[in-house]
């Protein structure tokens, strides 16, 4: 068991070797539900529209369960799509290949999705959080850049049986949004998710960074909604919800994510402005620079 990645370097130009390092590939039955619940609500019209159906779960972990819930939950949204499980360590690869079916594979990859074709769906979860901040832009920039048309990339985190999830939605131009996802009942105030927060953002909760202030504003408003408690934490998180669209925070998606405990927001609110007022990623350095060449 692998119990810390490596600094990723950039491959040799035709090296062949998958791009990462093998995880501690921990993971759980049913961990992913609420970003699958993502996929298939508010983003299955990038599957139904997809001209070829094909989506990645990347570092799928020690064992294959959350690949085979992903197609399971997808093939609701279209029945032809084509998921392929995505794993650095060739054994866990091996002892998945016994699950294979029908619009469901698996082969031995890294970041470079070793794909004939691009895939509309890519999610990462729990991957880059076991690398360094400084490697995350590089990472981020190669699997846009193999992304079909319409495509998304999801680079996410959670805890060990799914009550709080956080990601990061990117196309191949740039990041969208950061979903954040609860089970209600599992926490006394919603910044306690900060510590399931993307490596791209885990580090920048501290006073003067925008998801600082987005946390302190969910606690707020969470503490002004109050009096909604006798009537569950389903109301009182949708007040909460609705106060920070009322208060400017660039909230998408509605009330019908707001009862599920979801809350999504563009990523201008909590990315890091560049001197031109344009909202980015994190910020670039120098170890991954070549990855996309």
């Amino acid at each position: 068991m692998v119990q810390k990645a490596e600094r990723v370097s950039a491959p040799r130009s035709g090296s062949g070797k998958p791009v990462g390092n093998v995880t501690r590939g921990t993971t759980n039955p049913n961990r992913m539900r609420r970003v699958d619940r993502w996929l298939t609500g508010p983003q299955a019209w990038r599957l139904r529209a997809a001209e070829d159906p094909l989506v990645v779960d990347l570092g799928y972990g020690a064992t294959p369960a959350t690949a085979v819930e992903l197609f399971e939950r997808l093939r609701a949204v279209r029945p032809d799509v084509r998921v392929c499980g995505i794993e650095i360590e060739p054994e866990r690869v091996r002892v998945a290949k016994a699950l294979e079916r029908p619009g469901l594979s698996f082969q031995v990859g890294g970041f470079e999705l070793p794909l004939s074709g691009r895939p509309v769906l890519v999610r990462a979860f729990n991957v880059l959080r076991q690398y360094e901040e400084a490697d995350v832009a590089g990472i981020w920039r190669l699997v846009q850049g193999r992304l079909a048309p319409n495509g998304l990339f999801i680079d996410g985190t959670c805890d060990e049986i799914g009550r709080r999830v956080t990601w990061v939605a990117l196309d191949a131009e740039r990041p969208l949004s950061l979903s954040m996802s609860v089970r209600f009942g599992s926490f006394d105030l919603p910044s306690e998710i900060a510590e399931r927060l993307p490596k791209a953002l885990i580090h920048r909760n501290v006073p003067g960074e925008p998801v600082h202030r987005l946390m302190q504003a969910m606690d707020r408003a969470w503490l002004e909604s109050a009096p909604l408690a006798s009537f569950g934490n389903r109301q009182r998180w949708y007040a909460m919800c609705r106060s920070l669209l009322d208060g400017g925070w660039p909230v998408q998606d509605g009330p019908s994510r707001w009862r599920l405990g979801e809350l999504t927001v563009a990523w201008e609110a909590v990315g890091r402005p560049s001197r031109g007022g344009r909202w980015l990623g994190p910020r670039r350095q120098g170890s991954l620079s070549e990855l996309a060449s």
